[in-house]
Protein backbone atom coordinates (compact mmCIF):
# COMPACT_ATOMS: atom_id res chain seq x y z
CA UNK A 1 0.00 0.00 0.00
CA UNK A 2 2.93 2.37 0.65
CA UNK A 3 3.85 2.24 -3.05
CA UNK A 4 0.31 3.03 -4.22
CA UNK A 5 0.61 6.87 -4.40
CA UNK A 6 3.98 6.58 -6.14
CA UNK A 7 2.73 4.03 -8.66
CA UNK A 8 -0.38 6.08 -9.42
CA UNK A 9 1.77 9.19 -9.85
CA UNK A 10 4.09 7.35 -12.26
CA UNK A 11 1.04 6.06 -14.15
CA UNK A 12 -0.41 9.57 -14.44
CA UNK A 13 2.86 11.19 -15.53
CA UNK A 14 3.54 8.41 -18.05
CA UNK A 15 0.13 8.62 -19.73
CA UNK A 16 0.30 12.44 -19.61
CA UNK A 17 3.73 12.45 -21.28
CA UNK A 18 2.71 9.91 -23.94
CA UNK A 19 -0.49 11.77 -24.76
CA UNK A 20 1.18 15.20 -24.82
CA UNK A 21 4.08 14.31 -27.10
CA UNK A 22 2.47 11.75 -29.41
CA UNK A 23 0.82 12.77 -32.67
CA UNK A 24 -1.08 10.62 -35.13
CA UNK A 25 -3.98 9.02 -33.32
CA UNK A 26 -4.76 6.15 -31.00
CA UNK A 27 -2.58 3.45 -32.52
CA UNK A 28 0.51 5.61 -32.11
CA UNK A 29 -0.28 6.18 -28.43
CA UNK A 30 -0.92 2.46 -27.96
CA UNK A 31 2.51 1.79 -29.46
CA UNK A 32 4.21 4.08 -26.95
CA UNK A 33 2.13 2.56 -24.13
CA UNK A 34 3.48 -0.82 -25.16
CA UNK A 35 7.09 0.41 -25.10
CA UNK A 36 6.61 2.06 -21.70
CA UNK A 37 4.39 -0.35 -19.75
CA UNK A 38 5.61 -3.62 -21.31
CA UNK A 39 9.25 -3.05 -22.25
CA UNK A 40 10.38 -0.55 -19.61
CA UNK A 41 8.16 -0.76 -16.52
CA UNK A 42 7.13 -4.43 -17.01
CA UNK A 43 3.73 -3.75 -15.47
CA UNK A 44 1.94 -5.80 -18.13
CA UNK A 45 3.10 -8.43 -20.63
CA UNK A 46 2.91 -8.47 -24.42
CA UNK A 47 -0.13 -10.76 -24.54
CA UNK A 48 -2.09 -8.46 -22.25
CA UNK A 49 -1.16 -5.45 -24.38
CA UNK A 50 -2.27 -7.33 -27.48
CA UNK A 51 -5.62 -8.09 -25.83
CA UNK A 52 -6.00 -4.48 -24.68
CA UNK A 53 -5.34 -3.21 -28.20
CA UNK A 54 -8.01 -5.51 -29.64
CA UNK A 55 -10.51 -4.46 -26.97
CA UNK A 56 -9.70 -0.77 -27.37
CA UNK A 57 -10.28 -1.03 -31.12
CA UNK A 58 -13.54 -2.95 -30.83
CA UNK A 59 -15.14 -0.81 -28.08
CA UNK A 60 -16.87 2.53 -28.78
CA UNK A 61 -14.81 5.67 -28.20
CA UNK A 62 -11.25 6.81 -28.81
CA UNK A 63 -8.70 3.99 -29.00
CA UNK A 64 -6.18 5.88 -26.85
CA UNK A 65 -8.70 6.48 -24.05
CA UNK A 66 -9.99 2.90 -24.20
CA UNK A 67 -6.43 1.56 -24.00
CA UNK A 68 -5.63 3.88 -21.08
CA UNK A 69 -8.71 2.65 -19.21
CA UNK A 70 -7.71 -0.99 -19.69
CA UNK A 71 -4.06 -0.44 -18.79
CA UNK A 72 -4.93 1.68 -15.76
CA UNK A 73 -7.43 -0.86 -14.47
CA UNK A 74 -4.95 -3.69 -14.92
CA UNK A 75 -2.18 -1.75 -13.15
CA UNK A 76 -4.10 -0.43 -10.15
CA UNK A 77 -7.84 -1.08 -10.41
CA UNK A 78 -10.40 1.72 -10.40
CA UNK A 79 -7.95 4.38 -9.17
CA UNK A 80 -5.48 3.41 -11.90
CA UNK A 81 -8.23 3.63 -14.52
CA UNK A 82 -9.19 7.18 -13.44
CA UNK A 83 -5.58 8.36 -13.27
CA UNK A 84 -4.62 6.87 -16.67
CA UNK A 85 -7.74 8.32 -18.31
CA UNK A 86 -7.06 11.80 -16.92
CA UNK A 87 -3.44 11.63 -18.05
CA UNK A 88 -4.56 10.69 -21.55
CA UNK A 89 -7.34 13.23 -22.10
CA UNK A 90 -5.81 16.32 -20.45
CA UNK A 91 -3.12 17.13 -23.10
CA UNK A 92 -5.40 17.02 -26.18
CA UNK A 93 -8.12 18.89 -24.29
CA UNK A 94 -5.73 21.71 -23.36
CA UNK A 95 -3.99 21.81 -26.75
CA UNK A 96 -7.24 21.82 -28.74
CA UNK A 97 -8.66 24.53 -26.50
CA UNK A 98 -5.67 26.74 -27.32
CA UNK A 99 -5.74 25.86 -31.03
CA UNK A 100 -9.45 26.70 -31.26
CA UNK A 101 -8.69 30.29 -30.26
CA UNK A 102 -6.05 30.67 -32.97
CA UNK A 103 -7.57 28.39 -35.62
CA UNK A 104 -7.71 31.09 -38.30
CA UNK A 105 -3.97 31.75 -37.93
CA UNK A 106 -2.97 28.06 -37.83
CA UNK A 107 -5.13 27.04 -40.80
CA UNK A 108 -3.39 29.47 -43.18
CA UNK A 109 0.14 29.21 -41.79
CA UNK A 110 2.56 27.59 -44.26
CA UNK A 111 4.99 26.48 -41.54
CA UNK A 112 2.26 24.68 -39.62
CA UNK A 113 1.23 22.86 -42.81
CA UNK A 114 4.85 21.80 -43.45
CA UNK A 115 5.26 20.52 -39.89
CA UNK A 116 2.03 18.50 -40.09
CA UNK A 117 3.10 17.06 -43.45
CA UNK A 118 6.38 15.87 -41.95
CA UNK A 119 4.58 14.38 -38.97
CA UNK A 120 2.46 12.20 -41.26
CA UNK A 121 5.54 10.26 -42.42
CA UNK A 122 6.74 9.76 -38.86
CA UNK A 123 3.31 8.64 -37.70
CA UNK A 124 3.10 6.10 -40.54
CA UNK A 125 6.44 4.61 -39.42
CA UNK A 126 5.30 4.38 -35.80
CA UNK A 127 2.03 2.67 -36.75
CA UNK A 128 3.97 0.22 -38.94
CA UNK A 129 6.24 -0.53 -35.98
CA UNK A 130 3.19 -1.20 -33.81
CA UNK A 131 1.68 -3.52 -36.42
CA UNK A 132 4.95 -5.47 -36.77
CA UNK A 133 5.37 -5.74 -33.00
CA UNK A 134 1.83 -7.00 -32.41
CA UNK A 135 2.06 -9.32 -35.41
CA UNK A 136 5.28 -10.77 -34.00
CA UNK A 137 3.46 -11.47 -30.72
CA UNK A 138 0.80 -13.43 -32.61
CA UNK A 139 3.44 -15.43 -34.50
CA UNK A 140 5.21 -16.30 -31.23
CA UNK A 141 2.05 -18.07 -30.05
CA UNK A 142 2.51 -20.55 -32.94
CA UNK A 143 -1.26 -20.88 -33.18
CA UNK A 144 -2.39 -21.76 -36.69
CA UNK A 145 -5.82 -20.26 -36.07
CA UNK A 146 -4.43 -16.95 -34.77
CA UNK A 147 -2.05 -16.66 -37.73
CA UNK A 148 -4.90 -17.44 -40.13
CA UNK A 149 -7.16 -14.80 -38.52
CA UNK A 150 -4.39 -12.19 -38.66
CA UNK A 151 -3.63 -12.92 -42.33
CA UNK A 152 -7.29 -13.03 -43.34
CA UNK A 153 -8.02 -9.79 -41.46
CA UNK A 154 -5.13 -8.03 -43.24
CA UNK A 155 -6.29 -9.23 -46.67
CA UNK A 156 -9.91 -8.22 -45.99
CA UNK A 157 -8.92 -4.77 -44.73
CA UNK A 158 -6.04 -3.86 -47.05
CA UNK A 159 -7.06 -5.49 -50.32
CA UNK A 160 -10.85 -5.90 -50.09
CA UNK A 161 -11.66 -2.77 -48.07
CA UNK A 162 -13.94 -4.57 -45.61
CA UNK A 163 -15.12 -2.43 -42.69
CA UNK A 164 -12.85 -2.90 -39.66
CA UNK A 165 -15.87 -3.33 -37.37
CA UNK A 166 -17.01 -6.41 -39.30
CA UNK A 167 -13.51 -7.87 -39.26
CA UNK A 168 -13.27 -7.45 -35.49
CA UNK A 169 -16.74 -8.93 -34.91
CA UNK A 170 -15.96 -12.00 -37.03
CA UNK A 171 -12.58 -12.47 -35.31
CA UNK A 172 -14.28 -12.15 -31.91
CA UNK A 173 -16.87 -14.78 -32.85
CA UNK A 174 -14.12 -17.15 -33.99
CA UNK A 175 -12.31 -16.58 -30.70
CA UNK A 176 -15.48 -17.36 -28.72
CA UNK A 177 -16.08 -20.53 -30.73
CA UNK A 178 -12.46 -21.59 -30.17
CA UNK A 179 -12.80 -21.01 -26.41
CA UNK A 180 -16.04 -23.00 -26.22
CA UNK A 181 -14.49 -25.83 -28.24
CA UNK A 182 -11.42 -26.14 -26.01
CA UNK A 183 -13.55 -25.72 -22.89
CA UNK A 184 -16.04 -28.48 -23.74
CA UNK A 185 -13.88 -30.65 -25.97
CA UNK A 186 -13.19 -33.23 -23.21
CA UNK A 187 -16.94 -33.53 -22.60
CA UNK A 188 -17.65 -34.13 -26.30
CA UNK A 189 -14.84 -36.69 -26.47
CA UNK A 190 -16.21 -38.57 -23.45
CA UNK A 191 -19.68 -38.59 -24.97
CA UNK A 192 -18.28 -39.92 -28.24
CA UNK A 193 -16.35 -42.65 -26.42
CA UNK A 194 -19.48 -43.66 -24.50
CA UNK A 195 -21.49 -43.90 -27.72
CA UNK A 196 -18.74 -45.97 -29.32
CA UNK A 197 -18.65 -48.34 -26.34
CA UNK A 198 -22.44 -48.72 -26.42
CA UNK A 199 -22.37 -49.60 -30.11
CA UNK A 200 -19.65 -52.19 -29.49
CA UNK A 201 -21.66 -53.73 -26.66
CA UNK A 202 -24.77 -53.92 -28.85
CA UNK A 203 -22.81 -55.56 -31.65
CA UNK A 204 -21.32 -58.10 -29.23
CA UNK A 205 -24.80 -58.85 -27.83
CA UNK A 206 -26.19 -59.49 -31.30
CA UNK A 207 -23.34 -61.88 -32.03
Amino acid sequence: MKNKPHKLWVLFLTTLYISAFTFGGGFVIVTFMKHKFVDELHWIDEQEMLDFTALAQSCPGAIAVNAAILVGWNVYGFAGMIVATLGTILPPMIILSVVSFFYAIFSTNVWVAVVLKGMQAGVAAVILDAACSLGESVLKEKSSLSIFIMTAAFVCDFFLGVNVVYIILVAACIGIIQFIWYQYRPFFLRQTQKETQKQKCLQETKL
